[in-house]
């Protein structure tokens, strides 16, 4: 990608209310992030797929956000805060996470992604969690992690928590996936293990930095945990739970799903053991989830194919999806 192009996706994607799907409509419709970019407000309402009514507030944010933010300035901006840009058309852009039918367009990174971070399980959970939930989730965790695999959670309370911290204890990677710009850390309590996992693997975000955590971007967070591992295991959960989603779209995504087993009087075991009437894994210790894990590893590392079957257009294009943002 020219660099020209590549500052143009930065400086799109902080458009307000920018997600995957109304990214695509520009690229598709004006055929370069520059060419939306410089469009005048005529052709960016006759964007298709956007509403009259989506059109006017869309487009008003847009003109706005040009008159005060220089594409060229973008980068070093990020830069000036730590955070770097990776353009779902860079090498390393996450293998896994290009694998699925909404990649973000950009992904806000601070630490380091390395290759053998694909070899990655998702683990989530509800913030309530019991000691025994914490505990279990280290008993699964730490073996895993000082394996090699590397361990993707939402940095929240409870679940997530305790999977990051056990995996850092191990001696393992781990990624953090906001729902919020990473110039802040969700919730406050955590700012010193997002300072950990920065050292021992990456936070990253598809949201620009200044976004708040506000609710409706937790579900496009939660399609990002799962789309860079290889399986999602929910280890406590209500039978209404944002680990729920997580494994739900770990589905849409073809990937695994692991449940831990529950009291089933207890609230929190509701969900996981409802994924497990479902056809979820159901693990009792960490051999469980390695044993299933294991195929696709060595199937991966030999050059597989996509599980899904995506395969990037032969224009090289952002793929076509649903997407977030509508």
């Amino acid at each position: 990608m020219a660099d020209n192009e590549r500052m143009y996706w930065l400086a799109l994607h902080r458009l307000e209310g920018m997600g995957s799907r109304r990214f695509r409509l520009l690229l598709d419709f004006f055929g370069s992030a520059e060419a939306a970019w410089k469009a005048g407000e005529r052709a960016l309402r006759r964007t298709p797929g956007l509403s009259e009514a989506v059109a006017d507030k869309f487009v008003d944010k847009f003109i706005e956000l040009r008159r005060h933010l220089e594409p060229e300035r973008e980068e070093a901006s990020l830069a000036g805060l730590g955070i770097r840009p990776l353009i779902w058309r860079d090498r390393d852009y996450p293998v896994l996470l290009k694998e699925i039918h909404d990649p973000p367009p950009v992904l806000y990174l601070k630490g380091s992604l390395r290759p053998e971070d694909a070899d990655a399980l998702a683990v989530v959970g509800t913030r309530q969690a019991t000691s025994l939930g914490r505990y279990v989730t280290e008993e699964l965790v730490k073996p895993l992690a000082s394996a090699g695999m590397a361990i993707v959670s939402g940095l929240a309370r409870g679940i997530d928590t305790a999977a990051h911290t056990a995996a850092l204890a191990a001696g393992g990677r781990t990624i953090g996936v906001l729902a919020c710009g990473l110039d802040q850390v969700y919730p406050r309590e955590n700012r010193g293990l997002a300072g950990r996992i920065v050292e021992n693997g990456a936070l990253v975000s598809e949201f620009p930095p200044a976004t708040l955590p506000f609710p409706a971007n937790f579900p496009a967070r939660n399609r990002i945990i799962s789309g860079l591992a290889l399986g999602t295991l929910v280890v406590e959960a209500p039978s209404s739970s944002g680990a729920l989603i997580t494994a739900g779209f770990s589905l849409e995504q073809n990937r695994e799903v692991f449940a831990v087993p529950g009291d089933p009087f207890r609230r929190t075991s509701k969900g996981t053991n409802g994924l497990i009437k479902q056809g979820a894994k159901l693990v009792e210790d960490h051999n469980d989830i390695w044993e299933e894990l294991k195929p696709l590893l060595q199937f991966r590392r030999a050059g597989g194919a996509p599980k899904n079957g995506w395969r990037r257009s032969p224009d090289g294009r952002f793929p076509a999806s649903p997407g977030y943002g509508k």
